[in-house]
């Protein structure tokens, strides 16, 4: 009978595995459900031990679930979320005040800053509270109502609507173009800042450019897309990212694509809310709002 039902096993650690298991990836597990890594890694013991299972593993530096972990991961995210919308439905104050965004510094600082002085901030049902960060929030644990995503926007228990998808290419400062330059000797004296996850995008990119691949002077990785984009307006080298991104930044002359040569991400920018959320009046007024930007594309007026 249901009412004789009980829980054997803590309920954070179902919780840190489910979020383990969604991520394959103590970090970010731990970065979603708020505590450390060691934390996390702590309450999958407790619940292995308590099971007399083993449900994840690692290979490399990725973890993968076992059999037993891949039939217990389904149901329990399909459980939190069953619970965390029971729950958001109850939430009133969710549905008052300014709409709390998130969303990447990247896509915050190149994209919407330079549209934000056409948002109706003033106007009742348009106001927003924006925040950055690099960790994906958990938008049915209340940490935001909304945020903008980069990814292939297949998130469980969310909303995604895709706002562009991307494609990447080179850049650096429009100068690096001018003259008699030749090209690819400049870029064969130039640094070239790259972050970690557009390693296989560069040497995909490299691989396809017609005339045969470039050979930059350097390669520093660095932690962001965002400080590599700093880097190449600030004339330090040149750096390969989504052009879609910084089309604000190309129209300004701040950054220009150096080869006309760009290829897909395969992955795009999302918003993204809670399914309790869909009819709120805020998030489809920031929903409109962003969609007339996205078609504005190529319109300079639209950068300001």
């Amino acid at each position: 009978m249901a009412g004789n039902m009980r829980l054997t096993v803590p309920l954070n650690a179902l919780r840190a595995f489910e979020a383990a298991a969604r991520h394959l990836s103590i970090k970010e597990a731990a970065a979603e459900i708020g505590v450390t890594p060691s934390a996390v890694s702590h309450q999958l013991r407790i619940l292995e031990d308590m099971l007399g299972v083993e449900l994840m593993r690692r290979t490399g530096p990725r973890l993968e679930l076992t059999e037993a972990g891949r039939a217990l991961s389904p149901d329990l995210t399909a459980g939190f979320s069953r619970i965390v919308s029971a729950v958001g439905g109850l939430t009133a104050e969710r549905r008052v005040g300014p709409l709390r965004l998130s969303m990447l510094p990247t896509f915050a600082v190149h994209w919407l800053s330079p549209r934000l002085a056409a948002y109706p901030f003033a106007r009742t049902g348009f106001e927003l509270l924006i925040t950055t960060s690099q960790a994906v929030v958990d938008l049915n644990a209340g940490v935001a109502d909304a945020a903008v995503r980069h990814g292939a926007g297949t998130w469980p228990g969310v909303v995604s609507d895709l706002l562009f998808e991307e494609t990447v290419g080179l850049l650096g400062r429009p100068q690096l173009r001018g003259g008699n330059n030749d090209l690819r000797s400049v870029i064969g004296r130039s640094n070239l800042f790259l972050s970690e996850h557009r390693r296989a995008h560069f040497e995909q990119w490299n691989a396809t450019l017609p005339g045969g691949p470039v050979s930059p002077a350097a390669i520093t990785m660095v932690d962001s897309v965002g400080l590599g984009l700093q880097a190449a307006i600030d004339g330090a080298g040149v750096t390969l990212a989504g052009a879609e991104i910084v089309e604000c930044d190309l129209a300004t002359g701040r950054l220009a694509l150096l080869f006309d040569h760009r290829i897909a991400a395969g992955a795009g920018y999302y918003l993204v809310y809670p399914e309790a959320l869909a009819r709120d009046r805020r998030v489809r007024n920031l929903r409109a709002w962003l969609l007339a930007q996205v078609e504005r594309a190529g319109d300079p007026c639209a950068c300001h």
